[in-house]
């Protein structure tokens, strides 16, 4: 019998998991109130009913989306902001190249983990020489941040591993204190979490707008004026410009995303809380993790992962993701860990699936597992 064969026939456990702080209802109205107080001194005299195109002559871009731009700017209290093409892998992209890239500065302190699979694509092909370090070990941080050449810090918000109990906040800060510019992708953690990575003191918070409910595409590098005015400079097409009616469809999803997120997350702590309870049959344990989106990983007790959600979308759930949390997700996700949590519990491919709510309640959720997991094959 093959390693794999093996693993797969015998049930593991699921490893303790540290979510990262929660955003509460309460963080969640400051945040939509900084954003709408952000919007309404950026769009006077009814200009957010009003959207144009084109490479305007004196700005380079849409009136609209410089208006938009600088209304995220000053409600994440960055120095500037750019709206670019490619949603979050595009935002990460054109932070690095105007950051390290356009300084020719290819080496990088990053997390001792699997990369989210379009990032390692995008450090691959930007000829990046990542420096690994377990964020987990502080001592381990602090020493490569002495010793080591690299001016720049690379940080994914969200969990790589299922293990991880860093603070993202804690990293930014060490490298801070010691002069090294960090860039952030915050995807999954906007309005999840109480701080992004600018709010932090990051040089660069990079994610899409598309996960936060807005237009499919559409990313947004925020931070350092430096490196957002690179970004803006490179993007100088007409073609690549995100145009002013997609800027200012975003503006209007994300003022309602702060109180979604906080429902999800009470949806998805309950969820855990009843799965962990023994509520559904044929899931043994569950805990609560940021694999990608704030979620809960369940743990069967048979090898049937890659069979479940099949089975779930019959009662309901989402069949597959469309963005993690984009306006076009409603019902339940129910479905595989990602390959990159896979990279580091490559035991629980056949007996965990991820669960995410959306814009479901618990009971709805588990019921749909209930059924799902009890009809089976029939």
């Amino acid at each position: 019998m093959s390693s794999l064969a093996h693993r797969s026939s015998e049930r593991p456990s699921l490893p303790p998991t540290t979510p990262l702080p929660i955003a509460t209802a309460e963080d969640a109205i400051d945040a939509q109130q900084r954003l709408v107080e952000a919007i309404a001194e950026h769009f006077p005299d009814g200009a957010m009913f009003r959207a144009d195109v084109g490479v305007l002559p004196g700005l380079g871009q849409p009136d609209t989306t410089r208006r938009a731009e600088l209304a995220l700017a000053q409600a994440f209290g960055a120095q500037d902001a750019c709206l670019v093409q490619g949603a979050g892998t595009g935002a990460i992209r054109a932070a690095l190249s105007a950051g390290p890239w356009a300084r020719d500065e290819r080496r990088l302190l990053a997390h001792a983990a699997p990369d989210y699979s379009t990032t390692g694509t995008t450090l691959h092909d930007g000829a990046a020489d990542v420096v690994r370090v377990d964020f987990d070990d502080a001592a381990a941080l602090d020493h490569a941040l002495a010793e080591d050449p690299a001016r720049w810090v690379y940080v994914q918000h969200t969990r790589q591993r299922l293990t991880d109990r860093h603070r993202p906040g804690d990293v930014i800060a060490r490298a801070r204190a010691v002069g090294r510019r960090v860039i952030v992708d915050d995807n999954y953690a906007v309005y999840r979490t109480p701080r992004i990575g600018v709010e932090y003191g990051a040089s660069v918070s990079a994610f899409s707008l598309f996960k936060l409910n807005g237009p499919e595409g559409v990313g947004v590098v925020l931070g350092d004026a430096d490196i957002v005015e690179q970004a803006r400079a490179a993007n100088y097409s007409g073609g690549g410009q995100v145009q002013g009616g997609q800027a200012l469809a975003a503006l209007q999803a994300l003022v309602m995303v702060p109180l979604n997120w906080a429902a999800q997350a009470r949806a998805s702590v309950e969820l855990a809380e009843l799965l962990a309870a023994g509520e559904v049959p044929g899931i043994v344990d569950a805990r609560l993790a940021n694999a990608q989106d704030l979620c809960v990983i369940a743990l069967l007790d048979r090898p049937v992962a890659a069979q479940v959600p099949q089975w779930a979308a019959r009662y309901g759930a989402a069949p597959y993701p469309v963005g993690s949390n984009s306006r076009h997700e409603i019902t339940p996700l129910i479905y595989r860990l990602s390959s990159s949590t896979l990279d580091a519990q490559p035991e629980l491919r056949d007996w965990a699936v991820r669960i995410n709510p959306m814009r479901a309640g618990a009971r709805l959720t588990a019921r749909i597992l209930r059924d799902a997991i009890a009809g089976g094959d029939r």
